[in-house]
C-alpha cells in the first residue's frame, strides 16, 4: 500500500487514507457480521450496536439512539422494530411526551447481550492483533481528530 501511495500523483495522496478508512470500516463490519453468524447469535451487527447501548442507558428515545449510533432515524426505527419482534427490546410510552417512545432492553435482550459479548471481544482481539496499546491509542486519536474535523457545527473544519 505504501508503494501505491508513493506512486500516486501529488494531491492524490490525501485521497488514499479516506479510501483505506472506508475499506477497513466495511471489512470490519463484514467480519463482525460473519462472527455473529458463525456463533448463531441471531442478530446482525447493526442490531448489536444498539443492544449494549440500551444496556448502558435504559429508556433512550429512538432519536437518542440514532444520534448515539450515527445512524439515520428510519434505519434505527427498522432495527428497533426487529429487536422488538425478537423480544430483545420493547417500546415504552414516554411519561412526559405521549408522542414519543423510550426503548428498553427486555430480560431476553440482556441475556442476548451477555451471550454475544464474548463473540464481539474475540472479534475485536483479532481486528487489533499485532497492534500495541500505543498503536491503538494513536489510531484512536487520529480517527477522533478526523471525526472532529468533520463536525457539522464546524463545516469548514476550522479550529
Amino acid at each position: 500500500m505504501a508503494e501505491l501511495a508513493a506512486k500516486s500523483k501529488p494531491g492524490r495522496q490525501s485521497e488514499l487514507p479516506g479510501f483505506i478508512l472506508e475499506r477497513t470500516a466495511k471489512r470490519m463490519k463484514q467480519f463482525f457480521q460473519q462472527q455473529l453468524a458463525a456463533a448463531e447469535a441471531g442478530i446482525t451487527i447493526d442490531q448489536w450496536v444498539i443492544l449494549p447501548l440500551l444496556g448502558q442507558q435504559e429508556g433512550l428515545s429512538q432519536l437518542d439512539i440514532a444520534r448515539a449510533t450515527f445512524k439515520d432515524a428510519p434505519t434505527v426505527t427498522r432495527i428497533i422494530d426487529l429487536l422488538c419482534r425478537k423480544g430483545l427490546a420493547r417500546r415504552v410510552p414516554d411519561p412526559v411526551d405521549r408522542r414519543r417512545f423510550n426503548i428498553q432492553l427486555t430480560e431476553e435482550g440482556r441475556k442476548k447481550t451477555e451471550a454475544v459479548m464474548p463473540v464481539i471481544r474475540t472479534a475485536r482481539r483479532q481486528a487489533w492483533q499485532g497492534l500495541t496499546d500505543e498503536d491503538i491509542a494513536r489510531l484512536t486519536d487520529i480517527l477522533n481528530t478526523v471525526f472532529d474535523n468533520l463536525n457539522p457545527v464546524n463545516p469548514a473544519g476550522l479550529p
